[in-house]
């Protein structure tokens, strides 16, 4: 299983995607651009994507619309310092899985296998 971790943080997410790796078959692969994220879609076809916040080239909430119009099937989820509120009204109907805390920790990474694990 492909995760696509578009970020150019990949040290500082370390601990965050240490629970990822424990995922049967997972395979994590980064991106610190947009552009490199939308390449990894087209011939990659990743099961999962976590774009995080202060990419270069595009904002995260539309890199998951392009990310959709590549390849619908790639599930999301967005690096947010938004409320939980706020995230919904900003993301309403762009089918992202969960928010993610702008310093995630060993515990989001839990919560965040724990909601890939349903669609593996």
């Amino acid at each position: 299983m492909l995760i696509v971790i578009a970020s150019p943080r990949s040290q500082q997410l370390g601990t965050f995607l240490a629970q990822l790796k424990r995922l049967k078959g997972c395979e994590l692969v980064f991106a610190p651009t947009a552009s490199a994220t939308l390449e990894i879609v087209r011939t990659g076809a990743p099961a999962f994507a976590i774009i995080d916040e202060g990419l270069p080239d595009a904002d995260p909430l539309k890199l998951v619309t392009d990310i959709m119009m590549v390849n619908a099937m790639v599930n999301t989820a967005v690096v947010s310092p938004l409320t939980d509120e706020e995230f919904h009204e900003a993301s309403e109907g762009l089918g992202i899985l969960a928010a993610i805390p702008p310093t995630p920790d060993e515990e989001d990474g839990k919560r965040i296998a724990e909601i890939f694990s349903r669609f593996v």
